[in-house]
């Protein structure tokens, strides 16, 4: 029973062909996650490319808040962007994943999911020390009127949060990944005993191979002469 209740998961999810419940898929912590690093994304390339670029009363051009380095503003917009194509992407995968036949195709998308989510929390890492030094070090005459300081602040700080959400997406990707990994029934070397017509009984006997050398038409008891005050009797 047990090896039956293993078959019907393999790295975290069911037989393909199930239905999609949404309501299930979203209650997901892998999916609430995701979500979050999605939001999370939006806020910072959102705020930069609102507010994050300001310029003296006396000038026309804008130039990044962020000490005036515009690798800055560049470095947060962009990642922030990419980030939320990722999280659009891998929400797509694991509404598709329940679908994936191949156990194989299965770990493939398991481990990409892993490695995109450690990567992005190294740069979110990156990033909230880029931005976190350059606003520190950002000149107070290059912005007089603190134009921008609240949105300077958010997208540091949800660089930080991002730290944090990634990296536990990595983990539980990881954790999917065990769960696969540990799975006997899953492995290339399984075979599924009832699909073999020459397997062994539990007993350890064979009594497909025993009933065949059983001559029918022997009989079992030795038939008694005439000797003994009985009859042999033919059948």
């Amino acid at each position: 029973m047990e090896g039956v209740m293993q078959g019907m998961q393999a790295y975290g999810a069911g037989k393909a062909g199930g239905a999609f419940d949404p309501l299930t898929f979203f209650q997901q912590p892998q999916t609430i996650l995701r979500l979050v690093c999605w939001l999370f994304s939006i806020v910072i390339f959102g705020c930069i490319a609102n507010e994050g670029y300001v310029n003296r009363p006396d000038e026309i051009e804008e130039f990044c808040i962020f000490n005036r380095n515009q690798n800055a503003c560049n470095y947060a917009v962009g990642m922030g962007t990419l980030a939320f194509l990722s999280c659009a992407a891998f929400l797509v995968l694991d509404i598709y994943f329940p679908q994936i036949s191949s156990v194989k195709d299965r770990k493939k998308a398991v481990l990409a999911d892993i490695g995109v989510s450690a990567f992005w929390s190294f740069v979110w890492f990156v990033g909230f020390c880029f931005l976190a030094n350059q606003w520190q070090v950002a000149k107070e005459e290059d912005n007089p009127l603190r134009e921008g300081a609240d949105a300077a602040r958010a997208a540091i700080t949800f660089a930080f949060f991002s730290i944090f959400t990634w990296a536990v997406q990595a983990f539980l990707g990881f954790q999917k990944y065990k769960l696969g990994a540990d799975s006997a029934l899953f492995s290339q070397e399984y075979v599924d005993p009832t699909a073999d017509p020459n397997a062994a009984s539990p007993m350890g006997t064979d009594y497909t191979s025993y009933a065949a050398d059983i001559d029918p038409a022997a009989s079992t008891e030795p038939a008694f002469d005439g000797s003994a005050g009985y009859q042999g009797q033919e059948y």
